[in-house]
């Protein structure tokens, strides 16, 4: 069990320095390494999430960087979702088909994830991050960023219950380009805040499936912990430009890799 309280350590570390989710970390290590099937992998790092996360959110919340109106629209979306995608994968049961299905979001996401870490800081670049009271969008996109921002919710709660992947860096760029006047700090802060919500109600439907593997969960926590903050401290001394490049060079070659094997073993089942 000590191992994956190191593996903890070294996502935990890697998240605090570079900020990049730690789902999209810890779930393809506990498939490729430790052999846990994807729907385990998912089940156990959401529970996972949800604790780090909730952590992160406190800290935000002292510091009042969270838009409560916005995390209020993405869980309306995100948390229904999620509840009808646990339903449905209760109905369906978890047969290798689904594995497969979760398998293929998992990769999918990660893959997406990698891009946008690359490009995250120039989006940001491009926006006025300020609190402006302008919105710094046309007009005829303002009057639908609400529904937007809920339908961008229904998404991430769908992707999210099926990888575990996606409530940081996907929902983090949705928000940039939905409210570019934000401070970036708010962004990251209600991105996170929306998170444990999301998290926690899909990892308690997949703890119903029987996907969760709570002593690993607390062993998990017991490194990431330490870890986060350790790599938060670490963050402002090493050079983000080189270090968030190899973290989605890591991670495309990650999605791509486990992508490639739940072809290949579809198409021999085939």
């Amino acid at each position: 069990m000590l191992a994956f309280s190191v593996a903890g350590l070294v996502v935990g570390v890697a998240v605090g320095v570079t900020g990049v989710g730690g789902g999209s970390l810890m779930t393809p290590l506990l498939i490729l390494i430790f052999g846990f099937a994807p729907s385990a992998a998912v089940g156990t790092d959401l529970l996972y999430a949800a604790g780090t996360k909730g952590f992160g959110t406190w800290l935000h919340g002292r510091q009042q960087t969270v838009d409560w109106r916005v995390v209020g629209l993405m869980a309306a979306g995100s948390l229904p979702a999620a509840i009808i995608t646990i339903i449905w994968l209760h109905y369906v049961g978890l047969n290798p088909w689904v594995e497969t299905l979760m398998t293929i979001t998992l990769c999918v996401a990660i893959i997406a994830t990698a891009v946008l870490t690359l490009v995250r800081k120039q989006i940001m670049a491009r926006m006025d991050v300020t609190d402006a009271e302008a919105s710094g969008l046309p007009p005829g996109l303002l009057k639908l960023r609400e529904p937007i921002t809920v339908f961008g919710g229904v998404v991430l709660g769908i992707l999210v219950t099926l990888s575990s992947v996606g409530a940081g860096v996907l929902g983090t760029t949705m928000l940039l380009l939905l409210y570019p006047r934000r401070a970036a700090i708010r962004i990251v802060g209600t991105d996170i805040a929306h998170a444990v919500p999301l998290t926690l109600v899909a990892g308690i439907g997949h703890l119903s499936l029987g996907t969760t593997d709570l002593p690993v969960l607390g062993f998990l926590l017991l490194g990431s912990l330490p870890g986060i903050y350790i790599g938060t401290r670490l963050g402002s001394r090493l050079p983000d430009g080189l270090l968030r490049p190899i973290i989605s060079v890591l991670l495309l070659v990650i999605g791509a890799s486990i992508l490639f094997d739940s072809v290949t073993s579809l198409m021999h089942a085939v």
